[in-house]
């Protein structure tokens, strides 16, 4: 599989003449998405009972399982009124954990060509995904030249958690609205980036980064326009004066739209914590910053080390974001993964979600694509990804119940 993934990478390179760069990059997308449907048929095979369908379902059952039940669930009924509880009035598990945009994306489909709900969100999953793959390619373009960039493509569609792309979730849709956001942001249209943060705020929570990284953004040009440019700067062009205030407005932009969500939620239930008590229910517990990374290094490295393992990990992370081929990222897409980071280490829970939830870091594709030219490393690379998606796919998809009850979700 790997050498395919590698065969198609050196034609499209060899044909580059012939070849447009996007259907070199569609190229290499469609053979990742088939090597990854050859997984999932393979874990198919060997899928036992589970809640959802007989052993050994065929690929399309296999895919439609997890979380894409739930948004079947939002296309057909919507969202409840009502946050569901128990006897003791404890918030149930429910739709108001799943953003909207692409549950109605796939309801509009459906009803449009008559589609099972199920194959419309399908479709709309794949084609985001093809999309997010072309802008990723345009946003990487913009820091290397047409080689490395789709080299960086090949390690963003054959990453570990890429598998994801091509099922009913909403992962490959938010990608795409991300990457054209940045993209956006990185050519200095941020007027038009504008609508494309609003929908990507009703795509996944990826809104409250955003944010964070759009302020911290707007306070840095800030800084460089205030500094007098050097006469023989090689650097880009500081920014205009109507360009820090399209920069402010969309950092407004991006903080209202952080908060819509939540606040549709509030203006549907009445409850004005109804979204944050419905992710919570996942997680069995309220939401307190920061304390579970401490509690889950506890539970895994003890009360010493466990305590001092976030700390490490903080660490070490930052200095990755110094090295040399993060610092070519340039400030923009550096600044999106630290602030995405920070954000995953605040809020999240981290469990076996949590590999999933680091395809926003995308942008560090381009970076591990940037170490080395050789191709003994860039297919390395390949082959690694190859086989974590197996282990991915295998430990995590497939549905098994634990000895005391409950599962790994992916």
């Amino acid at each position: 599989m790997n050498g395919l993934v590698r065969r198609t990478v050196a034609s499209a390179s060899a044909r580059s003449g012939v070849w447009p760069w996007w259907a070199q990059v569609a190229a290499v997308y469609a053979v990742a998405r088939i090597v990854s449907a050859c997984i999932f048929m393979a874990a198919a095979l060997h899928q036992g009972v589970n809640p959802w369908f007989p052993a050994k379902p065929d690929y399309w059952n296999f895919i439609n399982i997890w979380d894409a039940r739930w948004y079947g669930e939002v296309l057909r009924n919507g969202y409840p009124s009502q946050l569901p509880v128990d006897e003791s009035g404890n918030v149930q598990e429910n739709a108001w954990a799943f953003y909207a945009l692409f549950p109605m994306l796939g309801r509009a489909l459906s009803a449009m060509t008559g589609l099972d709900p199920a194959l419309s969100l399908t479709f709309i999953a794949m084609a985001a995904g093809l999309g997010a793959a072309l802008v990723v390619y345009c946003l990487f373009r913009h820091k290397t030249g047409h080689r490395t960039a789709l080299w960086a493509v090949v390690f963003f569609s054959t990453f570990p958690v890429a598998a994801v792309l091509q099922v009913p979730y909403a992962e490959s849709l938010s990608l795409l609205l991300l990457a054209s956001a940045l993209l956006l942001v990185m050519q200095r249209r941020y007027l038009w980036a504008m609508p494309v943060v609003v929908l990507m705020c009703l795509s996944r929570p990826t809104g409250v980064p955003f944010a964070a990284m759009v302020g911290g953004l707007l306070a840095y040009r800030v800084w460089q326009w205030t500094r007098p440019a050097a006469p023989d700067s090689d650097g880009p062009l500081p920014h205009s004066r109507r360009e820090i205030l399209s920069l402010a407005a969309l950092a407004a932009v991006s903080g209202l739209s952080a908060l819509m969500w939540p606040a549709i939620a509030w203006a549907v239930t009445g409850d004005p914590a109804a979204y944050t008590k419905t992710e919570t229910v996942w997680r069995g517990h309220d939401l307190v910053p920061f304390r579970p990374w401490f509690d889950t290094g506890i539970q895994l490295f003890g009360p010493v080390l466990g305590v001092l393992a976030p700390f490490v990990f903080v660490a070490l992370f930052g200095l990755f974001m110094t090295s040399s081929p993060v610092v070519a990222l340039g400030a923009e897409l550096r600044l999106w993964c630290v602030c995405y980071m920070g954000y995953l280490l605040v809020f999240l829970h981290p469990q076996t979600s949590t590999f999933r939830m680091l395809l926003p870091l995308f942008p560090l594709a381009l970076s591990a694509a940037l170490i080395s030219r050789s191709r003994a490393y860039r297919g390395a690379v390949v082959t690694m990804f190859l086989l974590l998606q197996i282990v991915w796919i295998v430990w995590l998809w497939a549905w098994a119940q634990l000895p005391g009850g409950g599962d790994y979700p992916p």
